[in-house]
């Protein structure tokens, strides 16, 4: 990993339960990297909601972010040193391989080298898609930046409150064109709406996102917390865990009948061979020269060319063209 030393993952994710109320919290907890979860992070977030579904004392699950932001994606320069490492550690760690000196890696070039984490993604055990398959009903508190592994976990939840200055988007629809959770994002916005998203790459703003039905209340940032613990008081206090188990059935059965699970099976698809699509002259690409310098710093420069209400960081947006 090249000497690159994130927290560990019990720093990333923090997690609380109160047995009298049966609302449990799962809180990011790295404000300086915008709550960027490592990969270890992320497995860590599957095994509490996977725990969280298990326990009796556990009826809702709070999903929210320490700082200003619930966060902006997945911990950049961890992934890029994956995925440059010849050895495969980190994707094998990912991949849940307790011993990774006893497996061999698909060779890079084949279709497996790439697919084989992509489709991962599709795995509630990945950290992924794990709200998509949780019995138990799941809040997001959206605030600042919801980008990424983080506006995921906005699609697969049950309800999203969100503060009124928050941004939904991921800038993988910048440099790949592609995301995990893209058929629920299409089925959860609308699909006009989330083609304008994919197509510009355009984030929107948290009204746009309650007035195409993804988000269920947008209050102001001092409102947001209240509002939230209004929310899953409400839940906890409305139907017993049996009732909500059952519901939960219910609505993951429509889900899947609308090919939610099938979705996810193609994006990973998409993804992994997406390094076949011929680049234009002007694209931003994840070429050896993109990744040399820093996936974060070309989304920036690329970022520049944007009208500023298109554009990824709030920092630009306020900047004129």
């Amino acid at each position: 990993m090249g000497g690159y030393q994130p927290p560990s993952a019990e720093e990333i994710i923090l997690y609380a339960k109160d047995p009298a109320t049966k609302i449990a919290t799962i809180t990011f907890n790295r404000p300086d990297h915008l709550n960027a979860p490592t990969a270890d992070a992320r497995l860590r977030y599957a095994d509490l909601l996977h725990r969280a579904e298990i326990d009796d004392d556990v009826k809702v699950v709070v999903i929210r972010g320490v700082g200003s932001n619930l966060g902006s994606g997945a911990d950049i320069p961890e992934a890029m040193a994956m995925s440059m490492d010849p050895s495969a550690e980190g994707w094998l760690r990912e991949l849940r391989v307790d011993d990774a000196s006893a497996v061999n890696f698909p060779p890079i070039g084949s279709f497996r080298h790439g697919s084989a984490i992509t489709q991962w993604y599709a795995n509630a055990a990945a950290g992924c898609r794990s709200l998509q398959e949780f019995k138990k009903i799941s809040i997001v508190e959206a605030k600042g930046y919801c980008y990424g592994w983080h506006f995921y976990q906005a699609a697969d939840a049950d309800l999203v409150i969100s503060s009124d200055d928050t941004l939904f988007g991921h800038p993988a629809f910048r440099y790949i064109g592609f995301g995990p959770r893209m058929w629920t994002w299409a089925q959860t916005m609308g699909i006009r709406r989330f083609q304008e998203m994919v197509f510009t790459g355009r984030p929107f703003t948290a009204q746009e996102m309650y007035d195409c039905g993804f988000a269920n209340k947008v209050v102001t940032r001092d409102q947001l917390e209240a509002e939230v613990d209004k929310y899953a008081q409400a839940c906890a206090r409305n139907r017993p865990t049996d009732t909500i188990f059952m519901q939960k059935i219910f609505f993951e059965m429509m889900k899947q009948n609308q090919g939610e699970y099938m979705g996810s099976m193609l994006t990973a698809l998409f993804e992994a061979v997406g390094n076949h699509a011929k680049p234009d002259a002007s694209e931003l690409t994840l070429d050896e020269d993109t990744l040399s310098a820093g996936i974060n710093n070309a989304v920036k420069d690329f970022d520049e060319g944007f009208p500023p209400d298109f554009r990824l960081s709030k920092s630009a947006r306020r900047r004129p063209e």
